[in-house]
């Protein structure tokens, strides 16, 4: 899959989490563009959100935590979000702050890895997290409901 394609697919997550959350906060709103240190905002409360979409974690096993891309820090080294969502599959978004993650991955010894990703052209630095520690480490894991 290619960046652009990516990044559309992602943006079908970031909507869903966004409705999510103005269900709480109608102020809440997905950043304009590109945005590396979050994806939503959510202003009555001063609060972000980055939303991770990892549908291939059902394959694998692991969610995706970068680090780093084209030797440039990335992700978890530049976020800025309160929280990270991960929508790992259709029903499911596990909500988790970046300090817990990094918590987990000192935690539990995690190493980084480095690989090229499908339809990726540079290599990335990133954690590979079993599934299980991400339901262990969340802090809320909802379910949602499937609008078909």
């Amino acid at each position: 899959m290619k960046f652009a394609e990516a990044l559309m697919d992602g943006k079908s997550s970031e909507k869903i989490v966004l409705k999510t959350v103005q269900k709480r906060h109608k102020s809440a709103f997905i950043s304009e563009g590109y945005n590396k240190y979050y994806d939503i905002a959510i202003p009555e409360i001063d609060k972000t959100i980055e939303v991770k979409k990892d549908f291939k974690s059902m394959e694998t096993g692991n969610v995706v935590i970068e680090t780093e891309m084209n030797n440039q820090p990335s992700a978890l080294s530049t976020t800025q979000a309160d929280w990270w969502v991960f929508h790992t599959e259709p029903t499911k978004l596990y909500w988790i702050t970046p300090f817990t993650i990094r918590d987990m991955i000192n935690i539990e010894g995690f190493k980084e890895v480095v690989f090229t990703g499908t339809g990726d052209t540079k290599s990335k630095k990133a954690y590979l997290i079993p599934i299980e520690f991400l339901k262990l480490y969340s802090k809320k894991i909802q379910t949602i409901e499937l609008v078909l």
